[in-house]
């Protein structure tokens, strides 16, 4: 399913984490970035979930975090997150067209 999101420029990989922090799937992972993404992932959640506490709000759509590798967008998919990994913040716009596409969020 997410294999191709490696179609669209400028993504460099991605996975989809379960709510209990199992890898579901992934495409394009170096080695030792996969404990990385999915600790990123971990983080991402802890961050929204006290911004849904603090907003009264149950519901997120996406997070988007610059760090040292490059920008990545955290996508829910149910219980489920979508990372996916890109080489520029400019490809934004691009990268999120593509995973709602997939998500069939369009």
């Amino acid at each position: 399913m997410i294999a191709a999101l490696m179609d669209v420029r400028g993504v460099r990989h991605a996975l989809l984490v379960g709510h209990t922090g199992e890898v579901i799937a992934q495409v394009g992972i170096e080695d030792g970035q996969l404990n990385a993404d999915v600790g990123l992932v971990a983080a991402g959640r802890a961050v929204i979930g006290s911004l849904q506490s603090q907003m009264n709000s149950d519901s997120w759509q996406e997070m988007v975090l610059d760090v040292d590798s490059g920008p990545v967008l955290l996508t829910p998919h149910g219980d489920q997150v979508l990372l996916t990994a890109f080489d520029d913040v400019s490809n934004l716009g691009r990268v999120r067209f593509a995973v709602r596409k997939l998500l069939g969020q369009t």
